[in-house]
């Protein structure tokens, strides 16, 4: 892929920056930050042109808060103004970012997600003999401004992009010019990019044809345990030397017949199981989701745009017993 150029002028059309701002105002009309955006709608996407124009861009606006599902991490979210920004700056850079993709990587990418990363790993376990399940220790924390910013380079010739990019880059870190806030729309795609360049050494210096990767969670497939053992050694070399990461150590080696943990799921040649943890996840979210259409907490337009998304996930694995058994149990209408 030939280095883009000439592409930053595109991002602060208007058409573009309104077309930023519906996107990152879908589900969210009613929040007041979004109304009072939208109140002066036509002042605001004309201060963001303006930014964008003399390069002076007003980021670094987060707020903080801690989940707890899956697993407790930190999550830094920009406010309303500056996720219209990344959305008019990702409309641009997305196609090409997506161009440099491997088929199998399955993150923040159109037409893929989640079902088809888990339909992808059940057909290589009918293929492959074993599996080697790793990710990375403190994926976004770790990321390293000085090599994306080099990595980007690698893709991107317009210096007024770079620019910005590092910009935002400089707005955050855990450590001097480490990490990537969770929770915001170019961390996400930044990080599928970082890892990119460790998805094409795989494919093509490695020739390993049963891989994929979800973010920071990927899997190789193997004909024998000793293969993947030397896969793994060679990988932890790479992406401290190339990227400066390191693998966690639930790093797991196993028969495919044993089923692959992956994205909550355990994966065999022949079926599709919810892991307990990913059982547990569901109850507690549905249970409280009913309780807030219950009480009147959400209309049902709210408690649809929650409980849709949580059945879609379930939904990706052999679950219906599952669901049948919890909707009888814990519904509000059972």
């Amino acid at each position: 892929m030939k280095r883009i150029n000439n592409i930053y002028h595109q991002i602060y059309t208007w058409d573009n920056l309104l077309i930023a701002y519906y996107k990152a105002a879908k589900g969210k009309r009613k929040k007041r930050e979004v109304k009072k955006y939208a109140s002066e709608l036509e002042k605001n996407i004309g201060d963001l042109q303006k930014q964008f124009i003399t390069k002076e861009l007003n980021v670094g606006n987060y707020s903080f808060f801690t989940i707890k599902e899956p697993k407790v991490r930190d999550i830094c979210a920009a406010h309303f103004h500056e996720r219209v920004m990344h959305h008019a700056i990702m409309n641009i850079c997305e196609p090409f970012f997506d161009k440099f993709a491997i088929y199998d990587s399955y993150a923040c990418r159109k037409n893929k997600g989640t079902l088809k990363a888990i339909n992808r790993c059940q057909f290589f376990t009918r293929h492959h003999k074993w599996y080697l399940k790793m990710d990375i220790k403190k994926y976004f924390d770790s990321i390293d401004h000085n090599v994306v910013l080099q990595l980007l380079m690698h893709k991107i010739k317009d210096k007024s992009l770079l620019l910005i990019f590092k910009q935002i880059f400089d707005t955050y870190h855990i450590l001097p010019g480490k990490g990537l806030p969770i929770g915001n729309l170019i961390s996400q795609h930044i990080a599928n990019y970082y890892l990119g360049f460790f998805d094409h050494w795989i494919k093509e210096s490695l020739r390993i044809k049963g891989y994929l990767r979800f973010m920071d969670d990927f899997v190789v497939f193997g004909h024998t345990k000793q293969t993947l053992q030397d896969i793994h050694k060679q990988i932890q070399e790479y992406i401290w030397d190339k990227l400066k990461l390191t693998l966690k150590h639930t790093t797991q080696l196993n028969r495919s017949i044993k089923g692959v943990p992956f994205l909550g799921f355990r994966i065999f040649p022949g079926k599709i199981t919810l892991t307990p943890n990913s059982k547990k996840r569901f109850i507690r979210k549905f249970i409280r989701y009913e309780k807030k259409l219950e009480t009147g907490k959400w209309d049902e337009e709210e408690y649809l745009e929650h409980i849709r998304p949580l059945f879609d996930f379930v939904q990706c694995g052999d679950t219906l017993e599952f669901r049948k058994h919890v909707l009888n149990r814990f519904g509000v209408l059972s």
